[in-house]
């Protein structure tokens, strides 16, 4: 349950957002037809607002919900491959209570973290559009307002990197984004004092070739914890 009334109202917007009708067109759509697994379940076919601890001081971000996972759960990264990737890492790091994540009433809370993403209604493809990236631009900032304590932003691929990024350029706390490149490891230190660093996405496109391995996404997190000042 939410408790803080800034994060409360972040949530609000989020959920009754209709800024993108190909989103939100596509989203309803798949709530109706349905993955043949889940046919009995009622999907959340909504946008997907940002989870975990409201005193985080670590924000993961990532791209969009899943069309069958956070789309289907309501939580980001639930029931889907890249959770089940995931959340043993951050089990292991002290950041989630448990290892896996399957529905929002599975117990399952984080601890110094919040995760949440730069497009919130799942895209075709997994490719929004830069104007519905740019739509769900002010979700991040509130959110972002509403988590003061976030000393370190780890992103979860290139289109959540340049999401912060553009952020960040719009606050003026930097004055390039070519400043700031990604790749795997990656690390910046801010010039509001926060961290940034960066993952490749642990989608299964990812972790299915070996292109992002769980010591790979460990050491990412090992790091994030020492300049979150949680070692």
């Amino acid at each position: 349950m939410l408790t803080i009334p800034a994060i409360r109202q972040v949530y609000q917007d989020i959920v009754t957002c209709d800024r993108c009708p190909r989103l939100r067109n596509y989203c309803h759509g798949i709530g109706q037809t349905r993955r043949r697994a889940y046919l009995d379940q009622v999907y959340w076919a909504k946008p997907v607002p940002g989870f975990g601890d409201p005193r985080a001081r670590i924000l993961i971000l990532g791209l969009a919900p899943g069309a069958h996972g956070a789309n289907r759960t309501g939580r980001p990264f639930t029931g889907d491959g890249s959770g089940d990737f995931m959340y043993p890492v951050l089990h292991d790091h002290g950041l989630a209570s448990k290892p896996k994540a399957v529905s929002v009433d599975d117990g399952l809370k984080l601890r110094h973290a919040w995760i949440a993403s730069v497009v919130r209604c799942a895209p075709p493809g997994d490719k929004p559009t830069p104007q519905e990236v740019r739509n769900c631009a002010s979700h991040l900032s509130a959110e972002i307002a509403a988590l003061p304590r976030v000393r370190v932003i780890v992103c979860l691929g290139k289109i959540a990197w340049d999401g912060y990024l553009a952020y960040l350029l719009g606050q003026a706390v930097i004055q390039r984004k070519s400043d700031y490149v990604f790749a795997h490891g990656a690390r910046y230190k801010l010039p509001d004092g926060r961290h940034l660093l960066a993952s490749y996405h642990p989608s299964l496109r990812n972790t299915n070739t070996g292109r992002l391995t769980r010591p790979m996404f460990s050491r990412v997190f090992t790091l994030a914890r020492e300049l979150a000042g949680l070692e």
